[in-house]
């Protein structure tokens, strides 16, 4: 297995930081452990890029004419083995060694067809679809595993998608720029080609969770019988006798939903590190209804749902991306190990570099907008903790306006993904 070259760069001019990433891309792909005959790419660029989008792709196709096919999207951040870059003009670039039949980008103008069987796929889309959750939903029903990773593309100016397959050339629609925006676009992986992923959760619960006995439509009236509001204040410790202080709670509080459907098979929506599993969907508080004790949520409630109130935790997101990386390495270790492979695979972070030894080729890590270095207590604090947890690997991702795995749209979370052997 071949390492996936991958570079990044930051830079107020957009060829320059191109220049940089496509010098790093040569010099990885010179190199023994690296992949020499990369066919697909995937391209992540900050809003600050996002005018020019176009004519980065064209540019960096050009210069890499091997490469044939492309995706990715915008993000408020960026992602990168170890550093994420906010709020500053930066790229980040992939290329992964493939077998060619078995992936297929896709976009609106160019949909995934009925010839080629998707096991799995990476997703990105644009917030303002309509009908964007049944989208993902129908998405994630026409492949094998029904799971999705990616999010939505994060942008102050445009929501634009990289897609462009083979030499740009689309039966029936003729040249395409390979830039879109709107809808869902991505990359679909056949079963030869082999993915681990987990979804990392950043919020604590409050208390125990319970089950919603009544609720129209995005509207929790009931929760174990018991006025919803009234629930919700209990479980917080506070009173409507100290409105703000009342008020101040509610605006730090979330809501953590499960599906019935979504249960894990222990039963448990909270993990081991006090934190939410990956089933659990969490969604924003956006009203209170006094007069019929109502809690309106951003996403719709039924009854038999399981309910739990949260609020964000930097010491739970840090204890479960650690998590879920080391499941990741676990997994992927292999049970007995030459001296080779075990001297690689404990060196120190200071010696550390990728190595074939970790079975991981690439990996692509998508986390929310208002996690990343602000949330975890430094500038690149987050991927700091990838690279320690998982080990140092050729990674890119964004960071989005919501996150997608499995056939779910979650909210402040980190979806982890990697290819390995």
């Amino acid at each position: 297995m071949k390492l996936f070259p991958h570079a990044h760069a930051t830079h107020p001019q957009w060829t320059m930081a191109a220049g940089l990433v496509l010098a790093q891309l040569r010099a990885q792909m010179a190199l023994p452990d690296y992949a020499h005959n990369p066919t697909l790419a995937l391209l992540y660029i900050t809003d600050h890029y996002a005018a020019e989008a176009e004519a980065i792709l064209a540019h960096l196709s050009a210069e890499l004419p091997e490469v044939t096919d492309w995706a990715g999207t915008v993000g408020v951040g960026i992602a990168a083995n170890n550093v994420e870059y906010f709020d500053e003009p930066a790229l980040a670039v992939m290329l992964c060694e493939l077998p060619t039949d078995q992936y297929r980008v896709f976009s609106g103008v160019a949909p995934l067809g009925l010839g080629f069987e998707a096991h799995t796929a990476l997703v990105h889309a644009d917030g303002e679809t309509p009908d964007l959750a049944e989208l993902i939903n129908e998405m994630a029903e026409r492949t094998d595993s029904g799971y999705l990773f990616g999010g939505l593309a994060a942008s102050r100016s445009e929501s634009v998608q990289f897609a462009l397959g083979g030499d740009g050339f689309i039966r029936g629609q003729g040249r395409a720029t390979g830039v879109f925006h709107g809808g869902l676009s991505g990359v679909a992986f056949g079963e030869g080609v082999r993915l681990v992923s987990r979804v990392t959760q950043g919020c604590l619960p409050v208390a125990k969770s319970h089950v919603v006995t009544e609720a129209e439509r995005n509207v929790v009236f009931k929760l174990d019988g018991e006025p919803a509001l009234e629930v919700l204040l209990r479980d917080l410790n506070v009173s409507l006798d100290r409105p703000q202080q009342a008020l101040d709670a509610v605006r730090a509080t979330l809501a953590g939903l499960m599906r019935p459907a979504d249960a894990p098979q222990d039963g448990h929506a909270v993990s081991r590190t006090g934190n939410f599993g990956s089933d659990v969907l969490v969604r924003h508080i956006i009203g209170l209804d006094p007069s019929r004790q109502g809690v309106a949520l951003a996403d719709l409630a039924e009854p038999g749902m399981e309910l739990a109130f949260c609020q964000r935790n930097v010491q739970a997101a840090r204890a479960d991306l650690t998590r879920i990386c080391a499941e990741i390495r676990e997994e992927l270790e292999p049970e007995e190990m030459t001296v080779g492979t075990a001297h690689a695979l404990g060196a120190s972070e200071a010696e550390a570099a990728p190595h074939p030894a970790r079975r991981i080729a690439g990996a692509v890590y998508v986390s929310c907008s208002g996690r990343g270095g602000p949330h975890f207590g430094g500038p690149s604090a987050e991927l700091q903790i990838v690279r320690r947890a998982l080990g140092d690997v050729p990674l890119v991702g964004f960071f989005a306006a919501g996150e997608i795995a499995r056939h779910h749209l979650y909210g402040y979370t980190g979806v982890l993904t990697v290819f390995t052997a």
